[in-house]
């Protein structure tokens, strides 16, 4: 069964991107049953909408059923005017996420368009789709020639000759939450909390590399590499251990190709002490 297609676009002064992109949609041959736009509550970003909306006369648009529905962003009972403090962030962000869980649960296949309106609210609805994505979901840019935005401006034009080169691109975004179900979690965060999440784990899994390197030397090379990690050059280390600059190399090239393995780096990429004192500077007291 044929799942039914939405198209959700946050929306700024220019009506017209969601109609290009629309369009374009529509000559791939894929047929949107419900445009939902995200929208703040400034005057200009309603005006827009109202513009909009003369595109989908009796709830068509290109002679199809295709209904315009606003979803405007509340911060309790008024409507959010703009994106202006770590609160406002909080509230787009769960607004957002809140409606692309409801389609989702609806069973839509969801096209997402992020060129439109405040770019916060463009990389908030990033962060929330990822959780909630599916593969088959589609996140679009609309690129439109710079002549077409002049003549185009504030919806002056709804639609775009195929000549004028009004193009739809997809953003290549892993849907993380689907194939990660434990990531959606985060979705019972703060907007802060997420990231303070992201950081922990991005933390953890360098801890955890670090310690697959310490684990595989001896305690001459962790000498070396704890004298590169505490900031020391090729001859400060060599001095302070009492050993060769040779046997500090020595030993430094043991630790980087252990290094290479650990972070999976490519073939012939050239490390230095620098990477050692990078990545076990702040993990050392951790490992000893």
């Amino acid at each position: 069964m044929k799942r039914r297609s939405v198209l959700v676009a946050t929306l700024g002064r220019q009506p017209q991107i969601v109609t290009f992109a629309l369009d374009a949609l529509l000559d791939r041959g894929i047929r949107v049953e419900e445009v939902v736009v995200v929208h703040l509550g400034s005057p200009d970003y309603l005006r827009a909408l109202r513009r909009l909306g003369e595109a989908f006369p009796g709830d068509r648009y290109a002679g199809e059923r295709c209904h315009l529905r606003p979803a405007p962003i509340y911060d309790g009972k008024s409507m959010l005017f703009d994106i202006r403090d770590e609160r406002a962030v909080a509230v787009v962000w769960r607004a957002i996420y809140e409606l692309i869980r409801g389609l989702k649960e609806e069973g839509v296949q969801l096209h997402l368009l992020l060129t439109g309106g405040r770019r916060m609210m463009a990389l908030l609805a990033v962060s929330a789709a990822m959780l909630q994505l599916e593969p088959g979901d589609h996140i679009w840019h609309i690129y439109t020639p710079d002549a077409l935005q002049r003549q185009s401006r504030f919806g002056a034009m709804l639609h775009a000759t195929e000549e004028a080169g009004v193009t739809l691109l997809e953003a290549p975004i892993a849907p993380l939450g689907s194939y990660f179900p434990a990531i959606r979690a985060l979705a019972a965060l703060s907007p802060e909390d997420v990231l303070a999440s992201q950081t922990r784990w991005l933390d953890d899994a360098e801890r955890m590399k670090c310690r697959e390197v310490w684990d595989r030397l001896t305690e001459r090379q962790r000498d070396v590499l704890r004298a590169f990690a505490q900031g020391m050059d090729r001859e400060e280390a060599a001095r302070t251990l009492g050993i060769s600059v040779r046997t500090v190399d020595s030993h430094k090239s043991v630790i980087l190709d252990e290094c290479h393995n650990a972070w999976n780096l490519p073939e012939g990429e050239r490390l230095t002490y620098h990477f050692i004192r990078n990545k076990f500077e702040k993990c050392l007291s951790m490992l000893v």
